[in-house]
């Protein structure tokens, strides 16, 4: 089995993978998708959407064995954040 090496910083990944996003993707899979997971491969610009981030990505990898993967939920944004959240306050 390999195991498969980020090549960018996680900053890079970001970038790229929302970038993608909107200005290749988001036009294909917004309608009827709201909630669904798409993962991207920021190299290639192939992309793949699945109901969940595991789905996806096995699909993605299917296709592109060496995929650099960046996972947005369709209308919401990102799937999973690097770095604390601001707490809520309690009411």
């Amino acid at each position: 089995m390999t195991v498969r090496q980020p090549r960018y910083s996680k900053e890079e990944f970001a970038r790229r993978g929302n970038a993608i996003y909107e200005e290749q993707v988001r036009s294909q899979v917004e309608e009827g998708n709201r909630g669904r997971i798409v993962a991207i491969d920021i190299e290639t610009g192939e992309f793949e959407l699945g109901d969940n981030m595991l789905t996806a990505c096995e699909s993605l990898l299917a296709r592109v064995p060496d995929a650099q993967i960046w996972c947005l939920r369709v209308g919401v944004g990102p799937v999973l954040r690097f770095g604390a959240r601001p707490r809520r306050e309690a009411t």
